[in-house]
């Protein structure tokens, strides 16, 4: 009796270190890029919010932004910004364009034009019922690119 315990024992030990250790551990969480539905519902979003922003009456009050929109065509706009979403993520694409600071330097950004375009984005996140969890998810990836983006302050009157 002892020595069949004692098999069933070894033989329980045995089996289970012959299992991965992937077995063994707790699922990975999905990626806020996966909990998105991927990179089309991602395009998606991006393709309602760019549309918002190129007509914002407060953005383009700013003659830089204005400017910028003149020259920069809204697809290849669309393209890169989709691109930056799937990376940041956790996403397969890799994003090539400039950094946040980098790509806004000369527009000027001001608190007030920052607040505007946040209602588009949130707007654009209502639209496609973003679930509230991954809103936050995201607002706080853009929120975190603010100082990056936002560099100059209301003239005074």
């Amino acid at each position: 009796m002892k020595i069949r315990v004692f098999t069933v024992l070894a033989l329980s030990i045995i089996a289970a270190g012959a299992m991965p250790v992937a077995a063994l551990q707790q699922p990975a969480a999905k990626s806020l890029y996966d909990r998105l539905g991927g990179l089309y519902p991602i395009a998606a979003l991006v393709d309602d919010f760019i549309d918002r922003v190129f007509v914002n009456a407060t953005l383009n009050a700013n003659p830089n932004i204005y400017k910028a929109r003149k020259e920069e065509r809204k697809a290849g706009l669309k393209t890169q910004v989709s691109t930056l979403v799937c990376s940041v993520t956790g996403g397969p694409c890799k994003y090539i364009g400039l950094d946040m600071k980098a790509a806004h330097r000369d527009f000027h950004i001001t608190e007030k034009e920052w607040q505007a375009l946040m209602i588009d984005f949130r707007a654009s996140l209502a639209k496609f019922k973003v679930p509230m969890a991954e809103q936050k998810e995201l607002i706080d990836i853009v929120e975190n690119t603010k100082a990056e983006m936002v560099t100059a302050s209301v003239p005074k009157k």
